[in-house]
Order: structure tokens, then C-alpha cells, then sequence
């Protein structure tokens, strides 16, 4: 599957440069059959309230006519001038537009060629209003809109159907987030990696003092310059260290870690309680960084009675293969929407790609029904379905900020993401480790995964990382899901004795566990730079310099049950082992 989808990658990018013919093309991406020729109209001038002039590209079928219309607005440049991945960009463009599509694309507010400065999320409300506002002036608009687009794309979707256009029908937010907040503080904790490496990118892509080759130069040292960056302390230093000035919106959001500040309010875009907003169709990764917003924005439109679709394939951010899927699910989308194809739509909202299993599975909703599986953690590092029956002493680590347990993997922005083999970061003396024997039959996980801790730690603010992975009969470690739980006083639950007993989110995935197989879960207190280091002495992050070692303990005795708790579909087919204890017998 995955190779099916580079070689549609593949062919986007040579149809950029005009190499693949378009009926060839469609073939390679699943796409209907081009109905149209397109001619573009470049540069057009688009003024906001405040006078600052935004550009855009207007694509469109010929001959000229009433269709409806795909608008895309996008800090990472419009045009084929941008780069290779601008050029993919404009032979995504024309796909839409063979196919009876208007299609305006436009940089956003001082990206480019529009004017104006560039303050990350905050103008995306307003200038977003107003690009539509200036659509439904154009002669060729037929009233009927739509939204495509990934990451901060998929940001700005959500900042115009908060004020609810009427003529908005549909969006396909692709890897995406709704609110500021939950960017650029995971689990709590600042996203570090996130931060500078969002900054950086915005900093090098469309830096207008900068000439391309220079800018080339500079994004292959990406890692070289952030690497102290990310290691620097204060935090809101960070941003100098890398980009080698201030950065105002770094600063504001680094200085404001509470969620209900005015200046993340001010970036919520969430669907709220009776939303009745355009019809939405959520495409995202199981590695993605903001995959657990993602889930939650389809959680709020089910609650508020909408009947979004739902598609999550195996990617990470950067993993470009996703282009071709957003691109076929995005154009069958706008053809129910927009033109009224109902028949275009899949048979089952919600679409999932299962790990492990190398397969596509359709279903109902999301989080299907399951069972829940508790998996203990023992003395000596074991992982079994029966809870602790005689005491045993707490597992014990020593957590040095000075020296922080590293990220591996998982939701980053920019590789090293995804699934990567875990056993340089399982050897190191900060991590703990717990494995079930190997699996007699395949066990399928599917939906949010949890654990519960019982921890001890000398400090009052320290965190705790949990990390769920597939060993292989090789002994490889692939890691899937994972998150953080930061503590402070007031967080979980003290008991009697000192203990806290505390509940980490470890996000969601979809995986099939192959016989012979074992589960293996991570225990640390941190994965840094991907969440910024506790420093332990509860300072404010964005200022703190002073950093204290953390003695943490893990407990898993019959009075301290900590457990992993493991959705286990209940969609497997009959023919299929169902799962039971026996399930993780040592063979």
C-alpha cells in the first residue's frame, strides 16, 4: 500500500512539471476522468478591512462558468515558484479544477507576496471573513464554498466556519488543529520541537531577505542550528538562539500556559455545542502530531449531532503519501457537497488504516466498540493481564532535566517521526520498560489507549511519559501511541500512604498485534525537545533556568495496581481468535 501511494506521490510531482499526461495521472491517483481544461488568473489583489493587500491565484475550468469554488489559503507560498512542494501544490490545484472546480488559492496575511506582517493564527479569522466576503462579489461565484488543506491549512478552515458563512458547505482539514492552545502545548507542556521548528520553517520558506539559494543552504543545517536552540535555557530565549532575533507570537504564547488566557481564547476554534457549521471531513495520521485535537474536533461535531467523516491512515506530519489519499477523499467530498453527488460518498463514515494488520477498514464511528483489555505492570519488567498478588518493591529511576530522556520518534514535525525502533531509547537507565510474553494469537487495539500509574517522585512537579510499542519477533520495538501527564500540586489523585495515583492520555492508534509478537510499554519522565524538559522546581517554564533532579518511583503491588488499558475491537470477524487472558501465555 504504502509503495501504491509514493508512486501516486510520484506522479503529482511529475505532472507538476508536466512530464505525466493527465488522463495517466488520474489513472495513478484513483481520481475521476479530467472533464475540463484549466486556465489560471495570477496574482490578484484581494484588500482586507484594514487596507493590506492579500494576493492569490484564481484556477478555473474552461470554457469560464458558474462552479462552485475550493478555497485554499496557505502561509507556505501559492505558487509553482515556492518550490517542489509548491509545485505538487499547483498540480493539486489543477486536479480540483479539471473536474469542475473554481479554485482560489491565497498567501496568507504577510506571507509572499500579500502584505502585511505575519503573526502565526492570529489574523486568520478576520482575513479568512474577508476572502470570502470578497468572493461573494465575484461574477463567477456560484454561492457555494468550500475548504481544503493540511496543518496550518487545515487551521485556517477552521477560523472562517466560526463565523459560520452561509455559502461555506464543506471542509477537509488534513492533519490539523482547531486552537492555538492545543498546539503549542501538548499534554500541557510547551511543545518545543513544534515551536522552533514551525518558526524556523516560516523563517527560511518566504523570507523575503533571503535569496532561494541561501534559504536552501540554511533549511539543510536545520538541525545543526535548532540543536542548541532546543537545549537552551529560558525558554523564551529559545527563539533568538534559533532564528537569531525575537519573535513576538513565540514570546506571547510562551509567557501564557494557562488554556482559558485571553490570547489562546482568542485562537479557539473548536466546534462548540450546537455547531451547525459546513459538513466536515477529517483526514489525519496515527503518528501525527495533532492527532489527538483532530479526534477531539470529530468528537465535539458527534456531540453536536453533525455526521462528520473520519480518515486516518499510517502517516506522520512530513510523510507526504497522505497528499494523494486528502487529495481523492477531499474531491469526492466537494462533489457530495458542493454538487450534490451523494453517491461519491464512501458507505462508512469513519475509515481507518489498521498497523500491523498493512490494511484499510471501514466503520461506523470512532471509537468503535470495544472491550477493554488491563494489562498490569510487575515486578522485573513483565506485562500481563493478572494483577500484582504479592508485594513488591516500586521501580525506580533517576530523572536528570540536565540530561533529559530524548524523544524517539512519534509525533514530530519533521523526521526523525513515525515509527522508528525504540531500543536505543528502552536501554537507557531513565527509561522503564514492561513486556508481555509473546502473543499465542493476533490481538487488535483500536481506539484510545490509557494508563494508570501509581508514582512516587521527590519532587512536587515532575512528569511521567508512557509509550505503547510493537516488539517483533527480531526484537525491534516500533513505537505507536504514546503522552505525558505533568504533575503539579493539585494533579491526581494523593493517596494515604504518599502515593499518587495518576492517569496518563496516551492518545489513539489502530493495530494488529501478530502472533509471536509482544506488547511492550515505556515509562519515563519526559521526551524531549518534542515536549519541553520539566525542570522540577515548578517555576514558569517560559522563564525557568534552575533545574532539579527527580527521584521517580513506579509502583506495582496489589495495593498499587498499575495498569495499561488496552481498547480491544470487538470488529474482528468471527473466524478470527477472540481475545482472552490466554491470549498472552508464554508459548
Amino acid at each position: 500500500m504504502r509503495g501504491k501511494e509514493r508512486l501516486a506521490l510520484l506522479g503529482l510531482s511529475l505532472a507538476a512539471w508536466g512530464l505525466l499526461p493527465r488522463q495517466t495521472l488520474a489513472r495513478w491517483l484513483g481520481l475521476p476522468t479530467p472533464q475540463y481544461e484549466v486556465d489560471v488568473e495570477t496574482n490578484i489583489a484581494i484588500p482586507m478591512p484594514d487596507g493590506v493587500i492579500l494576493r492569490a491565484d484564481h484556477y478555473f475550468p474552461r470554457p469560464a462558468g458558474l462552479y462552485p469554488t475550493i478555497l485554499i489559503r496557505t502561509p507556505y507560498g501559492r505558487t509553482a515558484a515556492g518550490g517542489l512542494l509548491n509545485r505538487g501544490m499547483v498540480s493539486l490545484l489543477r486536479c480540483f479544477a479539471e473536474r469542475g472546480y473554481h479554485v482560489l488559492i491565497q498567501d496568507t496575511r504577510g506571507r509572499f507576496d500579500s502584505e502585511g506582517t505575519f503573526e502565526p493564527l492570529a489574523y486568520e479569522e478576520s482575513d479568512g471573513w474577508a476572502t470570502v466576503e470578497w468572493l461573494a462579489g465575484q461574477a463567477w461565484f456560484n454561492g457555494v464554498l468550500g475548504m481544503w488543506g493540511a496543518s496550518y491549512l487545515g487551521y485556517v478552515q477552521w477560523a472562517v466556519a466560526s463565523r459560520a458563512p452561509s455559502c461555506l458547505k464543506a471542509l477537509v482539514p488534513v492533519l490539523a488543529f482547531s486552537r492555538g492552545y492545543g498546539a503549542a502545548y501538548m499534554d500541557g507542556a510547551p511543545a518545543l520541537d513544534l515551536a522552533l521548528n514551525a518558526l524556523f520553517l516560516f523563517d527560511t520558506l518566504g523570507n523575503r531577505e533571503r535569496s532561494p539559494k541561501e534559504a536552501r543552504r540554511r533549511w539543510l543545517r536545520r538541525e545543526k542550528i535548532l540543536s542548541p536552540a532546543f537545549r537552551h535555557l529560558p525558554l523564551l530565549e529559545a527563539d533568538r538562539i534559533a532564528l537569531g532575533r525575537a519573535i513576538p507570537f513565540y514570546r506571547s504564547g510562551a509567557l501564557r500556559p494557562e488554556a482559558d488566557d485571553p490570547f489562546w481564547q482568542a485562537l479557539d476554534h473548536r466546534p462548540g455545542p450546537g455547531w451547525a457549521g459546513p459538513a466536515v471531513h477529517l483526514i489525519s495520521g496515527w503518528y501525527d502530531l495533532f492527532l489527538r485535537d483532530l479526534l477531539a474536533d470529530y468528537a465535539a461535531l458527534r456531540e453536536a449531532g453533525c455526521s462528520p467523516y473520519l480518515t486516518i491512515g499510517p502517516w506522520y506530519h512530513m510523510d507526504l503519501t497522505w497528499v494523494t489519499e486528502a487529495l481523492r477523499e477531499g474531491l469526492a467530498w466537494f462533489d457530495a457537497h458542493l454538487k450534490g453527488q451523494g453517491e461519491r460518498l464512501r458507505e462508512r463514515p469513519v475509515r481507518l488504516y489498521i498497523l500491523g494488520a498493512d490494511e484499510w477498514r471501514e466503520m461506523e464511528d470512532w471509537p468503535p466498540a470495544a472491550s477493554t483489555t488491563r494489562l498490569y505492570l510487575h515486578s522485573h519488567g513483565l506485562l500481563a493481564p493478572e494483577p500484582p498478588a504479592e508485594p513488591s518493591p516500586p521501580d525506580r529511576y533517576r530523572y536528570d532535566p540536565a540530561d533529559p530522556t530524548p524523544n524517539l520518534g512519534g509525533g514530530l514535525l519533521f523526521p526523525p517521526a513515525g515509527p522508528m525502533d525504540n531500543r536505543p531509547l528502552e536501554a537507557r537507565p531513565d527509561v522503564l520498560t514492561y513486556t508481555t510474553p509473546p502473543l499465542e494469537r493476533d490481538l487488535e487495539v483500536i481506539g484510545p489507549v490509557r494508563l494508570q500509574l501509581y508514582v512516587r517522585s521527590s519532587l512536587a512537579h515532575t512528569d511521567f511519559f508512557g509509550r505503547l510499542c510493537d516488539v517483533y519477533p527480531s526484537g525491534r520495538s516500533i513505537n505507536l501511541c504514546d503522552g505525558l501527564f505533568r504533575i503539579e500540586p493539585g494533579r491526581g489523585e494523593r493517596l494515604a500512604d504518599g502515593t499518587l495515583h495518576i492517569e496518563v492520555d496516551m492518545w489513539a492508534t489502530a493495530c494488529r498485534f501478530r502472533r509471536g509478537h509482544r506488547l511492550r510499554l515505556l515509562v519515563a519522565s519526559g521526551a524531549h525537545p518534542r515536549w519541553a524538559r520539566n525542570l522540577g522546581l515548578g517555576e514558569p517554564p517560559a522563564t525557568a533556568t534552575r533545574m532539579a533532579v527527580a527521584l521517580q518511583e513506579v509502583y506495582h503491588d496489589p495495593e498499587h495496581p498499575s495498569v495499561l488499558l488496552l481498547p480491544t475491537s470487538s470488529l474482528l470477524s468471527s473466524s478470527r481468535p477472540r481475545l482472552s487472558s490466554s491470549s498472552l501465555r508464554m508459548r
